[in-house]
């Protein structure tokens, strides 16, 4: 194997569904800044993310719409911005 090519540090992190609420203790090389207690009483580091297993429509099987900054928002005015104008009627 290569020196200084693979991420050096993998252990074990809780991903935390922002969303959902669910947390899930995976082995990562992801980096954090927080820690937290998991079940077994131990500390590990904390990784949030928006959208998991458990929040996913697909996997849910309900619809949600989850805007966490504001891009519906955002494409309704940029939709609205660029909606044509009525052509003017030239008279013969």
């Amino acid at each position: 194997m290569k020196k200084d090519v693979h991420p050096k540090e993998y252990r074990e992190v809780i991903f935390e569904d922002v969303t959902a609420g669910k947390r899930f203790l995976i082995g990562s090389t992801v980096a954090t800044e927080k820690t937290d207690k998991w079940d077994d009483g131990k500390v590990y580091p904390v990784f949030q993310i928006e959208i998991s297993s458990a929040s996913h429509p697909f996997y849910t099987g309900q619809s949600k719409v989850i805007d966490t900054a504001g891009r519906v928002d955002k494409f309704k005015k940029r939709a609205a911005a660029a909606k044509p104008k009525a052509a003017k009627k030239s008279k013969r």
